[in-house]
């Protein structure tokens, strides 16, 4: 072989080396740069909470979050999501995750769309408010891109967000993407281009656009290229069409998520033979039409969740349902299922299996009209957690088998006409955590064997039992609701309440207690939303330590023997870290009680108050201004039926905006209250027996077209009415004001039209 001269050698080496060199160099500086890109964005942020605090040092390899490809040390991976961590199917790259950033009211950074080396790219709910920027189409080897957006909120336009997009054809060029997530991300003034541009990416697998305010129809694309794509969410826009038969093309699909939006029509019968469909939803939509029978007669090969809720469905449940056998969720509640659960479901032979549907793990017909007794089959389906067959028209009585289900969470019967009394053996189910059996025709003794072993119950709704259980009884449960209507639990106060520290709803309404509420009840669950003890006959007064109850929302004592004064002052301001007592209440009903004295000003600080009721007491004193200072949100004011006088300046100018106005036999008058003619929302309104004596200003009759109901009667009303027909002012109006101490030229009707 001829050798080489050794000049020619030495002159490949000086060339072989100056590009090595400047490769290396041209690689250093663009990782010089990236670096500098990450640190300047690092220092453009507030970071109160040291979230970003490896975020320093010239190896940003190992910063949280950065992942780098090896040997080279370009960043392949940035991952900021906030707030948890998902797991990531990069083979080379282990990025490490931040939780938590909130990088708010900054735009996303423009050196995200230089970084071409990038693979995964995760910016979700982080707090960015802005455009998407159109260079992120500069990374043709992004595969996973997600921008989601944390914040949204509802206006007159549907949902909205803090980032939006303006033109999408950027996306075009992401030809190696192959997850795309753009929740709450604003895509209105995208228009119906974006199946287009999206159906341009030959790898998509995913695509995710969930609260987008996308609108109108679901576009068809000039051809399916959608080859790869097997998941797709479109679901809580403002699609108004019918369903994109194209979709039966794209073999690959494995789910489909469309609910919340208004589709209408039928749906396709080809969407039970799409071959590798394990997920549909399409609930939520209400115009939805479709025989379930025809529909569940198809082959759903592989379907493992089927949510076609509150939509129009109709027909009977057919036996072939049984054939599903892959089948863990089922959703058919609020369509207009009619007819009886299928006597016997097919199935078992085909499978191999001892009992139907061997996966299925949540049933819910909730809100239909299925009839007749509950099947055999039932009590059958052995790995149910869920089963919601409420408010239907199902009979008969609840059948011991549904005891084997020794799986059940969740059992929800109420709203039938079942009959007969709660089997006792409803407590062997350990791993019940909710159980209602409300408004049937059930009735029978409740005994401690009911809830032996209901260790995990946290939810109980009953009505029209009778409960026998000794006195030093303790549940095996600790409840967060508890609704026990119309059951008969007195006449002592359940002392068994003692030990459910976790309540945040509780109803014993027409519960036959005739005792006091003892002191120990005051203290029960500061965690308490709603508290009713209505239609009893409750004894003693109610105390200053209600205001232990911090969350408090909704207080219904009505109808009860309460008496004794308001407590002047309320206990839980240090309690409950707050300014003023009882700082979220929001409904507070005392009506129908034998309560005294007067109205403490402190009511005037129930800031979140929306309905006040006092009505039918034996209250008195004066209300002033104070007592209403701070009740901006109060709508309903029930005050009738006491003997109250209103003293408040001539000019007084209410912070509410009322809707009911309830002030009977109160005394407001000598003249006509001038506050009234800022309340332009009313619709119900009541000043009978409230010493009236002087005539009815002109503006009443223009206060408020919303006017329904108005009672003037029992005062001494002067003058005339308006010459003007008043129901041109009042149509839908009734009136009770017949006028006495003056001349009247108009005839009093009990009903204007």
């Amino acid at each position: 072989m001829e050798r080489i001269p050794v000049f020619i050698l030495v002159i490949l080496y000086f060339i072989s080396t100056e590009v090595a060199c400047n490769g290396y160099t041209h690689i250093n500086n663009n990782v010089q740069s990236e670096r500098r890109a990450l640190i300047d964005f690092k220092s453009g942020l507030t970071d109160p909470n040291n979230r970003l605090s490896s975020w320093k040092g010239n190896n940003y390899c190992y910063w949280h979050g950065i992942g780098c490809e090896n040997g080279t040390g370009f960043v392949v991976s940035i991952n900021l999501r906030n707030p948890y961590p998902i797991e990531n199917d990069i083979p080379y790259v282990t990025p490490q995750i931040p939780g938590f950033n909130s990088f708010k009211a900054i735009p996303i950074p423009q050196f995200f769309g230089s970084m071409k080396n990038l693979i995964y790219l995760n910016l979700s709910h982080c707090g960015f408010i802005g455009e998407i920027p159109s260079n992120l189409g500069n990374l043709s080897n992004l595969q996973y891109l997600d921008f989601s957006s944390k914040y949204t909120y509802h206006n007159d336009f549907g949902y909205s967000s803090d980032l939006f997009i303006k033109n999408i054809e950027w996306m075009t060029s992401l030809v190696s993407l192959k997850h795309l997530s753009a929740n709450n991300v604003n895509f209105s003034m995208v228009g119906s281009q974006w199946i287009e541009v999206l159906n341009k990416l030959p790898m998509l697998i995913e695509l995710h656009l969930d609260h987008c305010s996308l609108f109108g129809s679901i576009p068809s694309p000039s051809f399916v290229n959608f080859t790869s794509l097997s998941v797709i969410v479109i679901s809580s826009n403002g699609f108004n069409s019918t369903f994109p038969e194209w979709l039966l093309n794209v073999s690959s699909l494995v789910s489909i998520d469309m609910s919340g939006n208004i589709l209408h029509g039928r749906i396709p019968l080809g969407l039970g033979e799409l071959p590798n469909l394990q997920h549909l939803d399409l609930s939520w939509n209400d115009h939805i039409e479709g025989n379930i029978s025809q529909l569940l007669r198809k082959s759903w090969k592989k379907i493992e969740f089927l949510n076609l809720g509150l939509n129009d469905l109709h027909g009977s449940i057919p036996s072939s349902i049984g054939n599903f056998c892959n089948l863990q969720y089922l959703d058919l509640s609020g369509n207009n299922l009619n007819g009886s659960l299928p006597e016997i479901i097919n199935g078992t032979k085909t499978w191999n299996s001892k009992s139907p549907l061997p996966n299925l793990r949540e049933l819910d017909l909730f809100d239909n009209q299925l009839m007749g007794k509950f099947p055999n089959w039932l009590g059958e389906l052995k790995n149910l957690r869920r089963l919601q067959l409420s408010s239907n028209e199902l009979e008969g009585p609840i059948p011991t088998s549904l005891c084997t289900l020794q799986h059940m969470e969740s059992l929800y019967l109420g709203g039938n006409e079942l009959n007969g009394s709660l089997p006792n053996c409803i407590g062997q189910l350990s791993q019940l955590k909710e159980l209602g059996v409300y408004s049937n025709q059930l009735s029978g003794t409740l005994s401690e064997q009911h809830f032996l072993k209901l260790s995990n119950l946290e939810s109980l709704e009953l009505d029209n039992f009778r409960l026998n259980v000794s006195s030093n009884w303790v549940p095996p449960f600790k409840l967060r609701s508890l609704y026990m209507i119309s059951c008969h639990i007195g006449p002592a106060f359940p002392a068994w309440l003692q030990s459910q520290k976790n309540l945040q709803y509780l109803s014993l309404s027409n519960a036959s207690i005739s005792s006091s509420i003892p002191n120990w009840f005051w203290n029960i669950s500061s965690n308490l939303v709603v508290l009713i003890l209505s239609d009893n006959q409750l004894q003693g007064s109610i105390p200053s330590s209600i205001g232990n109850f911090c969350n408090l929302q909704y207080l219904d004592l009505s109808n009860n023997n309460l008496n004794g004064s308001l407590p002047e002052i309320i206990y839980g301001t240090e309690t409950c870290n707050s300014k003023s007592p009882l700082p979220n209440l929001r409904e507070l009903d005392l009506s129908d009680n034998q309560l005294q004295g007067s109205i403490p000003n402190l009511i005037g600080n129930l800031s979140n108050l929306y309905s006040l009721n006092l009505r039918n007491n034996q209250l008195s004193g004066t209300l002033t201004e104070q007592h209403f200072w701070k009740l901006s949100n109060l709508e309903y004011l029930y005050i009738d039926s006491n003997s109250f006088r209103l003293d408040v300046s001539s000019n007084w100018t209410p912070p509410f905006q009322l809707r009911y106005l309830f002030m009977g036999s109160c005394h407001i008058g000598p003249t006509f209250p001038a506050w009234l003619q800022s309340q332009k929302d009313l619709q119900y309104l009541d000043l009978s027996n409230a010493s009236i004596s002087s005539s009815i200003p002109n503006w009443f009759w223009n206060i408020s077209s919303n006017l329904e109901y108005l009672i003037l009667s029992h005062n001494q009303l002067q003058g005339k009415l308006p010459n003007s027909n008043i129901g041109e002012f009042l149509p839908n109006l009734y009136c009770d004001a017949p006028f006495s101490g003056g001349p009247l030229t108009t005839r009093q009707p009990a009903e204007i039209q």
